[in-house]
C-alpha cells in the first residue's frame, strides 16, 4: 500500500499543460475533461507545490456608457440642437435650450460643438442672441460608431483610423464610453512541473477505504488518494453558552464544591428587605430615584412577620436591643412597602436569615441587580452580583479571607490581599484585591465584613455572620481581556465566536 504524492486532478492538469506555452482555465477544462471548480481547486494545489506558474493577461472591453446609449437613440447633443432649429429662421438661446431638451451644462457644450462643426451661427440683435441654422450635416463619425455598436462591445483593434479617432473623441466626453479591464489567467508548467509531467502515470487510486476493500484485500498494492492534512478546514460555529453565562456557571460550581448551598430570590423586592433590614436609613441618598429603580404605584403588603418588622423598626428608631443608638428618627412602614428592582443580592441573604435563623450556614447567591447609574465603559444599569455568607459560633474574618482567597485561586488569581475598608452594614469591613499579571497591577474586586448587630440581631441570628459580595462583570472583563463592560452585552458575533470554551 502506498500513497501518490499527486491528486488525480493535479495529474490531469499537468498532462493537459504538457507542451503548452500557456493555457486558459477553459483550455485546461477541455484538455483534462474536468469542470472549472475542479480546475481552480487543483491549480491552487499545484501552485503551492511550485508545479505551475500563473500570470495574467489584460484586455479592455469597451462599450457605450449611459450617455452613449442616449446618443444611439437620439443622436449627439449638437444634433439635437440642429433638429430643434429645423424649419425656423432663428431662435433665441433660452428658447433653443427648451426646444432641444438639454440641461444648461450639456447645452453649452453642444452649442460649442455645433459651431465648431459649422452647423450653426450666432448673431446679436438688440438685447438677445439668436441662433441660425447654417447647414444640415451628414451623420458624424462619432454617430456612425455609436449606431454600429449600440447593442454590444467595441473591438478597438478592428476599428478603422476614422473610427478610432471618433472613439477617442467620445472617450473625452463624460459617460459616453465605458472601459472595463479584464484579467485572464494564463497557466503554464514551471520547470519542476514540466519535469514531472512527462513521467505521470494514471493508476486506479482508492478514494476512500471501505470495509469491502479491506476484506477483499484490494488495498494491498493499491494507490491511495493523498490527503493534505495541512489544508485549512472550514470554520464551524456550533451553538454554545454566552461567555458570561459560562462564567456564572463556573462561579456556581466553585462555591458548590466548597460546601456552599445556593439560594435564590425575586428581582423585585420590598424596600424593607432591600434597605431597611440592612439598617439603611429611610432618608439615605442611595434610596432616592437617582440611584434606585422604583416600581410606580406598587406596594408590598406582606413584608414579614410582625415581630421582625417591629424589631427592624425599633433598631432604626433607637437601636432596639442591639446596644446601638439607631438612626433616631420616626421609621415609616409606608416607605418600607415601596417596591424596587433589587440593587444587590444581599436582600436575598437577609431574608434567608430571617426565615431560617440558622446557627450555622454556608450559602451564596448569584443574580441580576439594578442600579440607576450613567452607562460608561465601567458602569451599566444591570449587572450580575455574587455574594455569600457563613454563619457560625466561632467564625472570624480570617475564615472569610481564606474562603475568598481559595475562590480567587480557582479563578486563576494566585495573589490576593485585603485591607480595612468601610461598608454600610458590616463592621469590621475589608476590601479584597487580586494581582492581575497581564496588566501588572492590583485590582479591587469586592467588599466583605461581619454583619453589624443592627442587621443580624433583629433577624433572630445571634452568631457572627460573615458576608461578602462582588460584581461578576469585572471578573469577566479580566478573564476575556475586555476594556469596556458594554462589550459583554454587545452581541458582537465575531467576539462571541472567538471566545474559547476553555480560556
Amino acid at each position: 500500500m502506498s500513497s501518490s504524492p499527486l491528486h488525480i486532478l493535479e495529474k490531469k492538469i499537468l498532462k493537459a499543460l504538457q507542451g503548452s506555452s500557456g493555457a486558459s482555465i477553459d483550455d485546461i477544462c477541455n484538455g483534462a475533461d474536468i469542470v472549472q471548480d475542479q480546475a481552480r481547486r487543483a491549480l491552487e494545489w499545484l501552485k503551492e507545490k511550485n508545479l505551475v506558474e500563473i500570470s495574467y493577461s489584460k484586455t479592455s472591453e469597451i462599450s457605450l456608457g449611459t450617455e452613449g446609449r442616449k446618443v444611439a437613440i437620439g443622436g449627439l447633443p449638437e444634433r439635437r440642437i440642429v433638429a430643434a432649429l429645423a424649419g425656423k429662421k432663428s431662435v433665441s438661446l433660452p428658447d433653443l435650450q427648451k426646444l432641444s431638451g438639454l440641461v444648461a451644462g450639456e447645452f453649452s457644450a453642444a452649442l460649442g460643438a455645433a459651431r465648431a462643426l459649422g452647423w450653426i451661427e450666432m448673431k446679436r440683435e438688440a438685447d438677445k442672441t439668436l441662433v441660425l441654422l447654417k447647414a444640415v450635416a451628414e451623420p458624424t463619425d462619432e454617430e456612425k460608431l455609436v449606431s454600429k455598436h449600440q447593442n454590444g462591445t467595441i473591438d478597438s483593434k478592428s476599428l478603422s483610423s476614422e473610427e478610432k479617432r471618433a472613439l477617442a473623441n467620445l472617450m473625452k466626453r463624460p459617460n459616453f464610453i465605458q472601459e472595463k479591464v479584464i484579467q485572464t489567467p494564463v497557466i503554464r508548467l514551471s520547470r519542476k512541473g514540466a519535469s514531472i509531467a512527462g513521467h505521470i502515470q494514471f493508476e486506479n487510486e482508492i478514494e476512500a477505504l471501505t470495509s469491502d476493500i479491506i476484506v477483499s484485500n484490494k488495498w494491498q498494492g493499491s494507490m491511495f488518494r493523498p490527503l493534505n492534512v495541512d489544508a485549512p478546514a472550514p470554520a464551524l460555529y456550533p451553538g454554545k453558552k454566552h461567555p458570561l453565562q459560562r462564567f456564572v456557571d463556573e462561579v456556581r460550581e466553585i462555591f458548590t464544591s466548597m460546601g456552599f448551598e445556593e439560594i435564590e430570590g425575586n428581582l423585585v423586592q420590598p424596600s424593607f428587605w432591600n434597605f431597611d433590614a440592612l439598617f439603611t436609613p429611610q432618608d439615605h441618598p442611595s434610596r432616592e430615584m437617582q440611584d434606585t429603580f422604583y416600581l410606580a404605584g406598587q406596594k408590598s403588603k406582606n413584608l414579614a412577620d410582625s415581630q421582625t418588622i417591629e424589631r427592624v423598626s425599633s433598631v432604626h428608631r433607637d437601636g432596639g436591643q442591639t446596644g446601638s443608638r439607631g438612626w433616631e428618627y420616626q421609621w415609616k412602614i409606608e416607605e418600607a412597602q415601596r417596591t424596587v428592582l433589587r440593587t444587590h443580592t444581599t436582600c436575598i441573604t437577609v431574608r434567608y436569615l430571617a426565615d431560617n435563623k440558622p446557627e450555622e450556614a454556608r450559602v451564596f447567591s448569584i443574580g441580576r441587580v439594578f442600579r440607576n447609574e450613567k452607562v460608561s465603559y465601567k458602569h451599566i444599569v444591570e449587572f450580575n452580583q455574587v455574594e455569600g455568607i457563613v454563619v457560625g459560633k466561632a467564625v472570624t474574618m480570617r475564615d472569610m479571607m481564606g474562603i475568598l482567597q481559595k475562590f480567587f485561586e480557582r479563578l486563576g488569581f494566585h495573589k490576593t490581599k485585603f485591607w480595612p475598608s468601610y461598608f454600610p452594614y458590616t463592621e469590621p469591613s475589608l476590601q479584597s484585591m487580586v494581582y492581575f499579571e497581564k496588566l501588572d497591577k492590583w485590582l479591587e474586586l469586592g467588599g466583605m465584613g461581619i454583619f453589624r448587630p443592627e442587621v443580624a440581631l433583629p433577624l433572630g441570628v445571634k452568631n457572627p455572620v460573615l458576608a461578602w459580595g462582588l460584581g461578576l462583570e469585572r471578573l469577566v472583563m479580566l478573564r476575556y481581556g475586555l476594556d469596556d463592560i458594554r462589550e459583554v452585552y454587545g452581541n458582537n458575533l465575531r467576539w462571541l465566536r472567538s471566545v474559547p470554551l476553555c480560556p
